[in-house]
């Protein structure tokens, strides 16, 4: 009847009604706490007649706003709807009730004027709503929430039940969502209504609305909605003393429907667009509460996943084309969760990796499960045996399900969590990581990505058992793809970088593995591009000089001694042409910044590593002496410059003949380098070749035809250095036998001179001997050595530089050179001089102290002294008294009997010429009387103490102060002495 009567009215008495009706509410709103009207209105007495209603309705204003809403409904006038709704909606939100009549009113509007309601929501939503909730909080903050809230969802509610509303776009949707969004991130963290639940209801209701949500707003609405429910305190932490048991139960009611919500939210965005990539598009966005700090965070966020996913697989079917990426980190995060202190959370994550692989299999088309998911799906025993046969089958389902991007992320994810402060999650991490890379038939294109990620972990990681595991997992790759292993590792960081070294160790752990990484690295160290490509071949180059920064670093790697050992020769091959390429395009930055002698620096530029690479090839092994032999005569300084880097070469091969190093497997590649196409192969091998021929081993390890033919070979070469050389090898007396008997007799007549008092040119005769003994080290010199040796012993105290460091220095070549037959003798002449040539380190002529050095080390390796090594150290390095203290102990503990004759001789320096050399005199006296007092007064005798006296005794006046000191401080030493000795 009274829609009717509305119908029939005009417009203009439709207008004069709303008028009344709106002032009427206006006026009324302060008294809208009562529910029912305390006095008459007579304009709405009039309306009421006018329109047959019964009075008694006035006192129910939810009866105007349902009035309002019909005549709004019925008006044809666009115009008067817009104005008079508008009106409506300016009105007082503070009580429930008038929010509730408002939004009855806008329903009945909207089921005949949808879009001017739609565009009258939209321009409040950009205006009062949206203004209002990005407010400061105060009391309208709350009206105004439930207002929109309520008009929302009754606005909503007509949508959907208007099967014509389909054709239209609410453009507004975004704005609203952002409103809804704003209400709930600023609730507090606790559950007191049904808020939370009914906006995300909401928002599914709006998601079901034209345009759909752009993925941007998915997001948003995802973060938020999961925030606001995932945060909430535990149901435990929620109770006190002070709630009832009636008000835990309502929250555990309010708890349990808001999840209901945010599930129905999840399931509602999967069944807009039932595929892959919005499974994982879901899951990215649940992924950062799976690795919360709290375990309730956790079990809620795997608790909805796997009721998604159980939805999915129940209720829908996917998409085939979708294979993302993204499947295989999202597979590794919750199998992770495996581990899990929480055990609720445990069953929760195996289920969510089961249902994940379920839709895999589907998206493949798989109908029959694989017998390997089928042993893996049925493990349910904690027990250690069964646990470790459950990964294994489950590794080998990825390997062959996933794609190869699904199981890089799969992998890429176990790394990244190897050095979680979670020691559950990093030693599964691990397990796994390394049943995969044991596996067989690893996928070469992951190889790069792991290896990186390996690298980039290693530094937050402190357990010992993964790091253990990465060791084992980096060699099952080295086992497999030894070739991208090393690439991936060079590629990786400069070789000096501590973190890249343990995954160079770990290769070594197999011995033929570790044969492959130096044979590669020594590959790509011949990778070197000529001068004018240097630019070009930026990368080649660069490849050349990680292989060479990583050799200097392995070799001195304890795991890797016993293979570079194996490699010897080649990388001494590979080093020597390595570091002539370099001097020869002039990559010589920092060759002579670099301080030896400090252990904390490190070589600056491929030049100088090469260098120190060359050195440390033989100082890390058991031909240290070579090393030694090089240094004490400066012999490492020639391979500095072009110039003197084949008599650099020289020397060193020298050295390495003296002392027998690798003589066959050296020479046999100096061979090859001969017969190379390169000249700087060709010049180092000659080098090596023609100072070999005078060992007198060398015919043990090659045939007279076969070094014949290679110096022939030289003798065409287009260098006129390898030309050169081979001519003096083809001289040598190893190719003509007879030719020592001329040299021998030479070396006799020349002793002869030699032994003349008056002899004018010493130093230039030693040096032709000293090259005459070269010669003959092949074939040996027989007893004119001892002659030699004993005769050069007098001329250490010469007067002239030159004769001293001649005589010295070829004295240490004649203990070297004499043969095995006359050892012992030489051995005894060898003693004899060692106290000489202690002191002779003290000479005021630098290149007398540096050839006694020299001399003194040959002696102490012929005498077999203890810490021969460490005496070298000190020799080379060491400066000071502390060094030249621990010289005098290596001695003297290596020479137990001898001290009697130390005594005597340092006793004949006292009257040395050369100030320096006396008090290294006096130093060793006195250390030997206050040391070695009690050896002394054993070692001695009657005769000893009185000439140890007397040389006391003539230095009681000398003019030195520092002479009379030393008499002063140690003649009662001698006294003292004297009591002790027996005759």
């Amino acid at each position: 009847m009274v829609v009717n009567k509305i119908k029939n009215m005009m417009v203009m008495e439709q207008g004069q009604v709303l008028d009344t009706i709106c002032h009427f509410l206006e006026k009324e709103n302060q008294l809208w706490e009562k529910p029912e009207v305390s006095f008459w209105n007579p304009s709405v007495e009039k309306l009421l007649e006018f329109l047959n209603l019964d009075p008694r309705k006035a006192t129910d204003k939810a009866f105007f706003f349902h009035l309002y809403g019909m005549i709004l409904r019925e008006c044809p006038s666009v115009e008067k709807v817009q104005c008079h709704l508008a009106s409506l909606l300016d009105l007082s939100h503070q009580h429930s009730r008038q929010r509730e009549g408002i939004a009855l009113a806008v329903g009945l509007a909207s089921t005949k004027h949808l879009e001017e309601v739609w565009a009258l929501l939209e321009h409040l939503g950009r205006t009062k709503f949206l203004q209002s909730v990005a407010a400061t909080e105060d009391s309208q903050d709350e009206i105004l929430k439930s207002s929109f809230l309520s008009a929302t969802i009754l606005l909503t509610r007509s949508l959907q039940a208007e099967y014509s509303s389909q054709r239209y776009k609410f453009t507004q949707t975004p704005e609203l969502i952002q409103c809804l969004l704003g209400i709930l991130q600023k609730e507090p963290n606790s559950l007191t209504n049904f808020l939370r639940q009914k906006i995300i209801l909401v928002i599914i209701g709006l998601s079901n609305l034209r345009p759909r949500f752009k993925p941007l707003l998915k997001s948003q609405i995802l973060k938020t909605c999961l925030q606001t429910v995932y945060m909430l305190p535990p149901a435990k932490d929620s109770r006190n003393d002070l709630f009832s048991v009636e008000q835990a139960s309502d929250t555990t009611v309010l708890y349990k429907k808001t999840v209901r919500a945010l599930d129905l939210l999840l399931q509602n965005f999967i069944s807009e667009n039932p595929s892959m990539d919005e499974v994982c598009f879901l899951l990215q966005h649940i992924e950062y509460w799976l690795m919360s700090d709290k375990i309730h965070e956790r079990s809620r966020a795997v608790q909805s996943i796997y009721l998604l996913l159980q939805y999915v697989v129940d209720s829908l079917k996917l998409a085939k084309e979708a294979v993302p990426s993204l499947l295989g980190h999202q597979i590794g995060i919750l199998i992770l969760l495996w581990r899990d202190k929480d055990k609720i959370t445990q069953q929760h994550s195996h289920f969510c990796v089961y249902l994940l692989m379920e839709l895999v299999f589907q998206q493949k088309g798989k109908l029959v499960e694989s017998a390997q998911w089928s042993k893996m799906k049925h493990f349910e025993s904690n027990v250690f045996r069964e646990w470790e046969m459950k990964l294994y089958h489950l590794v080998k389902v990825f390997k062959e399900d996933l794609t190869v991007a699904q199981h890089t992320q799969l992998i890429l994810t176990l790394v990244h969590s190897l050095g979680s402060y979670n020691h559950l999650h990093s030693d599964l991490a691990a397990k796994l990581l390394l049943l995969i890379c044991v596996e067989p038939g690893f996928r070469k294109e992951q190889i790069a990505e792991l290896l990186q990620g390996l690298f980039q972990e290693l530094p937050n990681i402190q357990s010992k058992s993964v790091q253990q595991a990465i060791s084992q997992a980096t060699l099952a790759l080295g086992t497999q793809h030894i070739q991208e292993v090393v690439e991936v590792i060079l590629s990786l960081c400069q070789p000096s970088e501590r973190w890249i070294l343990p995954l160079w160790k770990a290769l070594a752990a197999n011995y033929q593995v570790a044969r492959d990484v130096i044979t590669l690295l020594y590959i790509k160290l011949k990778l070197r591009p000529p001068r004018r490509l240097l630019q070009s071949t930026y990368r080649a180059r660069l490849v050349s000089l990680m292989a060479l920064g990583t050799i200097y670093e392995l070799l001195y790697t304890k795991e890797y001694r016993n293979t570079v050992c194996w490699a010897f020769s080649g990388i001494l091959l590979g080093l020597l042409t390595e570091l002539y390429y370099l001097l020869e395009v002039g990559l010589v930055q920092g060759l002579f910044d670099y301080q030896e002698d400090d252990l904390g620096s490190k070589p600056l530029g491929p030049c100088r590593i090469c260098l120190e690479a060359l050195k440390g090839l033989f100082w890390t092994t058991e031909y240290w002496e070579v090393f030694a032999d090089v240094k004490l005569i400066q012999g490492w300084e020639l391979f500095g410059q072009l110039e003197t880097f084949p008599k650099g070469v020289t020397l060193l091969a020298r050295a390495m003949a003296h002392y027998n190093c690798e003589i066959k497997a050296v020479l046999g590649q100096a061979l090859i380098s001969l017969k190379s196409s390169e000249e700087r192969d060709n010049i180092v091998g000659i080098c090596i070749i023609t100072e070999f021929l005078n060992s007198p081993d060398v015919s043990q390890h090659m045939s007279w035809k076969t070094m014949y033919n290679s110096l022939n070979l030289g003798l065409s070469s287009r260098n006129q250095m390898v030309r050169a050389m081979s001519l003096k090898g083809l001289g040598s007396t190893l190719m003509h036998p007879k030719k020592a008997t001329l040299l021998r007799s030479k070396l006799m007549e020349l002793l002869d001179n030699f032994l003349q008092p008056e002899f004018k040119d010493p130093a230039g005769l030693m040096k032709i001997m000293g090259h005459l003994l070269h010669c003959l080290s092949a074939q040996g010199i027989g007893i004119v050595s001892l002659k030699i040796a004993q005769h050069l012993l007098s001329l250490f105290t010469d007067e002239r530089a030159a004769v001293r460091e001649g005589a010295i220095f070829l004295f240490g070549d004649v203990i070297h050179y004499g043969g095995k037959k006359l050892r012992q003798s030489l051995k005894d002449v060898a003693s004899q001089a060692t106290v000489p040539l202690l002191f002779n380190m003290a000479d005021p002529c630098q290149e007398v102290a540096m050839k006694a050095r020299f001399t003194f080390l040959r002696c102490a390796i012929l005498l077999k002294w203890e810490f021969r090594k460490e005496l070298f150290g000190k020799l080379a390095w060491g400066q000071g008294l502390g060094a030249a203290n621990d010289i005098f102990i290596y001695m003297l503990e290596s020479n137990v009997g001898n001290y009697q004759q130390f005594l005597s001789q340092a006793l004949t320096y006292l009257d040395s010429s050369h100030m320096t050399v006396k008090l290294a005199a006096m130093k060793f006296i006195g250390a030997l009387l206050q040391d070695y007092f009690n050896d002394l007064c054993i070692y001695l005798r009657k005769k000893d103490v009185i000439f140890l006296k007397n040389c006391l005794e003539a230095l009681r006046h000398d003019t030195d102060s520092r002479t009379r000191r030393f008499y002063l401080n140690y003649w009662n030493d001698a006294v003292e002495l004297s009591y002790y000795v027996q005759d």
